[in-house]
């Protein structure tokens, strides 16, 4: 990682990949903006830490708080380095069973709370003529899962958007890429198990056995690979437009 201190905002901060990516940002000595909805979450981080952090509460399908968290972060910092997005949520459920509410907020958290955060954020990389976008999308992105029609299609339609941002802003010192983890272990992973279980009528733990079973490492990823993953793209100025796929070892 960058020996550089730099500007970072990371948001869906507070849990799970997020939490995972802030800490190992925080613990190299980066300046860190965590979003979340719930404040107190996101102060249990950066506790006790000396370097520079912001805690914005937001809701990133509220259209507003990309703008407001950008202009708090360069009205403290100056600019920004680094944008990563992580926030996301899925539900499972057969397609004739998704109603509208599924979809839209799908696509409302996953795409294009997204868009609007890179879109907020792109002025002042541009003017730094410096930038690394990345997005936590999901292996879901790349091809069909059944039974999470709404997440299939917001994260397809999120890699779309990388590859077509790392076409525009490569020319302007800003990267975009994406990881594309398959299953970890999160809270999101878990309700999707419940959901299946209620479902089929199986158990939990028979439901999520059979799903690690089909894993290339037989387990479910862990948050901290899935961020060590996406720091990584930090490094690289001479690669973007990717969409990485994580399966775990």
């Amino acid at each position: 990682m960058s020996n550089t201190p730099l500007r970072v905002l990371v948001t869906g901060a507070s849990r799970g990949i997020g939490e995972a990516i802030a800490t190992q940002l925080l613990d190299a000595g980066h300046s860190v903006a965590l979003t979340a909805r719930t404040a107190q979450d996101l102060e249990a981080i950066v506790a006790g830490r000396t370097n520079k952090n912001l805690i914005i509460p937001a809701d990133v399908t509220d259209s507003k708080s990309a703008n407001i968290a950008l202009e708090k972060i360069i009205s403290a910092w100056g600019g920004i380095d680094v944008l990563i997005l992580n926030a996301g949520d899925g539900s499972a459920a057969p397609i004739d069973k998704t109603s509208n509410e599924v979809w839209e907020h799908s696509i409302a958290i996953n795409l294009t709370a997204p868009f609007q955060y890179l879109r907020a954020a792109v002025p002042a990389m541009k003017e730094a003529k410096f930038g690394r976008i990345i997005v936590i999308a999901s292996s879901a992105g790349l091809i069909g899962e059944p039974n999470v029609s709404a997440y299939t299609a917001a994260k397809h339609g999120v890699i779309g958007l990388v590859r077509a941002a790392a076409a525009e802003l490569a020319k302007h010192g800003i990267t975009v890429n994406a990881v594309c983890p398959s299953y970890v272990d999160t809270p999101m992973t878990k309700r999707s198990l419940e959901a299946a279980a209620e479902r089929t009528g199986k158990d939990f733990n028979e439901v999520k056995a059979a799903l690690e079973a089909k894993q290339p490492s037989g387990r479910f990823l862990t948050p901290k690979e899935v961020a060590k993953a996406a720091i990584a793209f930090i490094d690289l100025p001479n690669i973007t437009g990717q969409a990485e796929i994580l399966k775990g070892e």
